[in-house]
């Protein structure tokens, strides 16, 4: 699990390095509303998380967006953060906007969020000791109703069906 420190470090680093991509999507119609997220008030969540989704537009630094935001928003192998609730509606709709070069990479992390989602039966005690109790990841039903309210976009994106018009 990484913490939070090496997150907003990670972050920081990252926009660093690529000072001009937080703006590249800067306007784009699959961010909007990104800006009244209140991202500041989800646990670990860090400051530059609406930068590195912008940074998907950007050709050169999409490809190290990609793999920051997937650390961003898994906390861990089979755990997801605070944030991936709050992310994943634009997450979903990047992944199949054609202006974002790392589209793959989106889809395999909305794969990923979509598995992560799943509910653990109580009674398996063997799941419940590997993905925890829901009752203990409130982040799993939120994501299930994003990804509910988005399945028009997700299901193609799953299934290799054309994508809505």
């Amino acid at each position: 699990m990484i913490d939070t420190a090496a997150e907003e470090a990670m972050v920081a680093r990252f926009l660093r390095d690529h000072p001009d991509a937080g703006r590249a999507g800067a306007t784009h119609p699959a961010l909007r509303g990104c800006t009244e997220v209140p991202w500041a008030d989800l646990p670990g969540c860090p400051a530059g998380l609406p930068a590195l989704l912008r940074a998907l537009f950007d050709e050169r630094a999409a490809p190290e967006a990609v793999w920051v935001l997937t650390d961003v928003l898994l906390d861990g192998v089979f755990r997801m953060g605070a944030a991936m609730p709050a992310a994943l509606p634009f997450v979903i709709r990047l992944a199949v906007c054609p202006d974002v070069p790392v589209r793959s990479g989106l889809t395999d992390l909305v794969a990923v969020a979509a598995e992560l989602a799943e509910p653990v039966d109580p009674g398996d005690e063997h799941a419940v000791r590997l993905w925890g109790a829901d009752a203990d990841h409130p982040e799993r039903a939120l994501c299930r109703a994003v990804l509910a309210a988005h399945a028009a976009l997700v299901r193609p994106m799953m299934f290799d069906d054309p994508p809505p018009a």
